[in-house]
């Protein structure tokens, strides 16, 4: 199934489709990410977090969380804006509540302001095996110019 949810201007097939050709090395089949949902000013992305994403004592490393709550910002953006490659990352703070255990780990994005040139955002991570947030982001993108008509 191919259709947009209402309220957004990209498809999660056709996320999917944009992220595997300019992200490969985090997205396609056997890749850690997926897209999970996409919906109006909202993205849950999912992190099949395995030994790569480890630190010493078992949990999953702060660069990995990071890395998937950039990911759920820029495809619950991405969702309102189309595929626009070169929004990026500003600014991206994290405060990580809890280890999260090995294995699936879900990062739940609201945009909660979208401009012409700038966006910003908050991301609560969580594992499956926990309810409690494991980390909470707050991050802002910088949107390029966009051709006219």
């Amino acid at each position: 199934m191919n259709a947009k949810p209402h309220g957004t201007v990209m498809s999660p097939a056709d996320l999917n489709a944009f992220l595997e050709a300019e992200f490969p090395q985090a997205f396609g089949p056997g890749k850690p990410h997926q897209i999970v949902s996409v919906g109006p000013r909202c993205a849950t992305i999912r992190l099949e977090a395995g030994e790569e994403h480890l630190r010493p004592g078992g949990t999953v490393s702060g660069p990995s969380l990071m890395a998937l709550a950039d990911i759920a910002i820029y495809v619950a953006l991405l969702g309102q804006i189309g595929p626009v490659g070169l929004a990026v990352t500003t600014n991206l703070s994290i405060n990580f509540l809890r280890k999260p255990a090995p294995g699936p780990v879900f990062a739940d994005a609201r945009l909660i302001k979208l401009g012409k040139r700038l966006a910003v955002g908050d991301v609560g991570l969580r594992s499956e095996a926990e309810a409690d947030l494991v980390a909470h982001c707050v991050a802002t993108y910088s949107i390029p110019d966009r051709p006219k008509g």
